[in-house]
């Protein structure tokens, strides 16, 4: 199969992925307990109120029409009002994109070649000290959750040893003029992904190094470094980059997590404060953008697996 082929195929599968999760969403959110109306009208409500905001919402009209016209307005960016602030829901992800971004690109750039030289080191260090305490400290540091390693890190670096700042307050929404605030999110974001990563292109980088192809180039007479760096890793690499995609899955909740830990006004707080205050369409667009971000980052490690390695991709 074709590497045009294989890409349209996975972007139709992507798009009805999209429709799915985004319909999925919309029902889910409707099936909540409670009403909204009632619980925006405040305490003691007057019944008056209660039916203009369920007229505002749109709740007394049917379902099936409240799906389709929020469904038809996501290819113009129209995700709806927000029921609180009466901002449209597109303002609410500008306004957290940001920091968001800033995290979530920072910690991608710093991943993907720590882990590979992480994991070549082990590879070609292969039962050595070097090996040995590399997976002694990939084994322990991918045991702990987020949050724990994040109250740890702001013990000892944000209070005790006053290093690094416990939290982003007073950095405001623009991170990179303030670099300082960035660390230790960043290390908490990167510590368990550069674990699994590395593993993969250890294992992977060794396996190759004992293929017939690496054994043939050995005979005749290739380099070491070109036999490693030319013939070896990028079959190594291969299942890191899907791995890769895997760990942007897992960094959507992750980011969540350590914005409301280091108090970072980005798109996990902005869907944090959301739920506790029951803005269906802020966290109805939220969740499509997080879905349509996990299906963009998916397709372009499947190309880029495709690539690397197309007979496997092929048959996947």
């Amino acid at each position: 199969m074709s590497l045009r082929r294989y890409a349209v195929r996975r972007l139709g599968l992507g798009v009805l992925q999209v429709l799915a999760v985004a319909t999925l969403v919309f029902l889910l959110v409707r099936a909540l307990p409670g009403d909204a109306a009632v619980a925006l009208a405040g305490d003691n409500p007057d019944p008056r109120r209660i039916e203009e905001i369920r007229v505002a919402m749109g709740l007394d009209q049917p379902a099936l029409e409240r799906w389709w016209a929020w469904l038809s307005g996501l290819p113009r960016l129209d995700l709806g009002v927000s029921l609180i602030s009466g901002r449209p829901v597109s303002e609410f992800l500008l306004d957290g994109l940001g920091p968001t971004a800033a995290l979530a690109v920072l910690t991608l750039v710093l991943l993907v070649p720590v882990s590979v030289l992480v994991g070549v080191l082990a590879a070609l260090r292969e039962g050595g000290v070097l090996d040995r305490v590399l997976t002694a400290i990939s084994v322990g540091l991918h045991s702990i959750p987020e949050f724990a390693l994040a109250i740890v890190l702001i013990a000892l670096f944000g209070v005790q040893l006053r290093w690094l700042p416990p939290t982003a307050v007073g950095a405001g929404g623009n991170l990179l003029a303030h670099p300082e605030v960035l660390v230790l999110p960043l290390v908490v974001l990167l510590a368990r992904p550069i674990c699994s990563i590395s593993r993969l292109v250890r294992a992977g980088m060794i396996d190759a190094l004992a293929s017939d192809h690496v054994r043939h180039a050995r005979r005749l007479g290739i380099g070491v470094t070109r036999i490693r760096f030319a013939h070896a890793l990028p079959n190594a690499l291969a299942p890191a980059v899907q791995q890769v995609a895997r760990t942007t899955d897992w960094l959507l909740g992750g980011v969540i997590v350590v914005e409301a830990v280091f108090v970072i006004p980005g798109l996990g707080t902005a869907l944090v404060d959301a739920v506790a205050g029951r803005d269906l369409p802020v966290v109805q667009g939220l969740a499509v953008v997080f879905a349509v971000t996990t299906v963009l980052v998916n397709l372009l490690a499947d190309l880029a697996a495709f690539r690397l390695a197309p007979r496997s991709a092929g048959l996947a």
